[in-house]
Parts: C-alpha cells; structure tokens; sequence
C-alpha cells in the first residue's frame, strides 16, 4: 500500500531487507545511491554497492575476483589507475567506519553481466536490486533523436531484467537536466514517465532533502572522489552536488564543462524512480542486446536498431 507520505520506491525498498544498490552506466553512477543506501542503512536494512566499472579490473590480482566478471573492490586494493571510483567510495565509506566493499563488474554484453548479477546475488542473498543511473538516458526508450550514453544503462537494464528470480528490481534516475550536453530531451524523459505511470510503473519523484545527513555525506563523498582524482571529477555529481548547495545557472566546478552553458538547478536533486519490469517493457530494442558478450555488441545493436527507424521522436521544448 503506498501513501502520499512515503514515495513508493521507498516503500518498496523498505520492503526489502537486503538490497543491492548498483550503478547501471559505469563511471561514478554509484555515487547516485549512496544517499539512499545512507538512509536504508539507517532504517535497519543490509545494503551492498555495486557499479559497472570503467576502470582497468582485469589487471587486478586474482584473489578479487568472486566469480567471473565479479570483483571485489576495497580502499586498499592496488591498481596503477588513479580513475577508480569504486576505490574511491571503497575508501570514503572506510573513512566513515561504513562498510567498505563496492562491487565492481567490468563493461561486457548482457549475458555475461546477468550472470555476474546472479553471482553477486546469490553470495549477498538479496532480495532487491536498485540499479541508479546519474542522469536520465536510462528512461529513454531508443525512438528518441539524442540517446545520450545507451550502452551501459541498456546493458544493465537487461542484465537486471532478466534476474526474475529476485523480487524487487527497481531503477533511480539521479540528475533531471544533466543529459542534454549528451543530446537527451529531456522533454522526452517526461512524455516516457507518463506513459509509465499509465501502466503502473512509475514510482514517483522526490529529492535529496538539502539539509538531511544524507546529503552532507553524498557531497563529502563527491568532494573526496574528487580530491582523490582532481583531473578527471564527475560532470554528473559535481552538478547534483552544486544543485543542493542552492547553486543556479552557470555554476562553474570544473573545467571539464569547456564553454558549455550550464543551468545548474533544484530538479537536478530529484530521484525519479520505476520497476526494471515496466522500463524493460516499454523499452524498443532491448530484445536485440539478449544475446550479446561484448559492449561492442551492444553498440553494434542499438546502431542498427536506429538505422532501421523509419522517423525519430524529436527533442521538443519545455512550453514554460
């Protein structure tokens, strides 16, 4: 039953005891649940982290490795790369006397990746996956005319719809906004919420509460990946983090933005929350990764998926 007091994403992750918070696009996507594993924690739940890695896990010793395309990552692991964000949290989450492991899964296809999430979930014995994407592009349905970065949110998403085994599996999007410099209308992302909700599938929106303790650790912890990595900080995060410090407009915080106009504001600090299952259904051409091994694979497949659209969904404007 869900009420007006409580969104029902939360109810349904209240619902679970042990839940698996996972960054679906790689990157520093995992930092998008850390506010919400925070506050599940608090509630008496057991949550693990997880996050396709972009980073070079291959050439990590052989003891991390918990099953294949599985890793095991924590602060004191070794790795010459500094771009390390499961490292990074591994060693802020250590800082704060928290539980330190972050699960990190190489970029592969879809089958190899399910199978790494059914590894991950039998050891933990979870019953919820929450995959959280830093941006929207997760919401998109592949008929649009920006898709943005596709091939690790889509990825994930079918590598997670396919776990029926486990009883909940939910998505957070993180970063209303932030998507457009990779050419996301995200006009488009709320004509694609709407036609969820017809369905039953979405479940709400609500935001990072700006005085809550949750968002003083989430902008800690941005500050400290980005601290531990000053050359390449998180675009996504750094514009959250801005966002709830009341920041509007062009805010500058890196000079990875280049000449870039930002419109740095408060929806960037909104969770909009679905099940995998409607996402999954609705979407266009996930049927066409089912099979693949190899991220090349997954691009190979969306390309042709809109070679062969007759029209796209064009961007269109917000009307006020």
């Amino acid at each position: 039953m869900t009420s007006l007091l409580q969104p029902p994403l939360l109810t349904r992750l209240l619902a679970a005891e042990r839940i698996l918070i996972a960054g679906a696009g790689g990157g520093f996507d995992v930092y998008a649940g850390l506010p919400l594993a925070l506050a599940l924690r608090a509630a008496g739940r057991e949550v693990h982290l997880a996050n396709l890695s972009f980073s070079s896990l291959h050439g990590l010793d052989r003891e991390v490795w918990a099953a294949p395309d599985l890793a095991r990552i924590t602060p004191d692991i070794r790795s010459a790369d500094r771009y390390f964000p499961e490292r990074s949290l591994a060693r802020w989450l250590r800082s704060r006397q928290l539980p330190d492991t972050v699960w990190a899964f190489p970029p592969t296809g879809v089958q190899p990746l399910r199978a790494a999430y059914r590894a991950l979930v039998d050891l933990l014995d979870v019953d919820a996956i929450l995959l959280v994407d830093g941006g929207t592009d997760i919401l998109l349905r592949g008929d649009e005319a920006g898709l943005g970065t596709p091939e690790e949110d889509m990825t994930s998403l079918a590598a997670v719809a396919g776990l029926t085994e486990v009883p909940q599996r939910l998505v957070a999007a993180l970063g209303f906004g932030i998507d457009a410099y990779h050419g996301v209308s995200h006009s488009l992302v709320l004509e694609n919420l709407a036609a969820l909700q017809r369905d039953g599938g979405y479940l709400g929106a609500f935001s990072i509460p700006p005085d809550s303790p949750e968002a003083a650790h989430y902008l800690d912890a941005v500050a400290h990946a980005r601290a531990e990595c000053p050359e390449h900080p998180s675009i996504v995060h750094g514009s959250v983090a801005a966002a709830l410090r009341g920041e509007f407009g062009d805010a500058r915080f890196t000079e990875r933005t280049g000449d870039s106009a930002l419109f740095i504001n408060p929806l960037m600090t909104l969770y909009f929350g679905t099940t995998v299952e409607a996402l999954a259904t609705h979407h266009l051409y996930l049927d066409r990764l089912e099979h693949t091994v190899l991220l090349g694979q997954v691009a190979s497949a969306i390309g042709r998926f809109q070679d062969s659209l007759p029209r796209q969904r064009p961007p269109r404007a917000f009307p006020h």
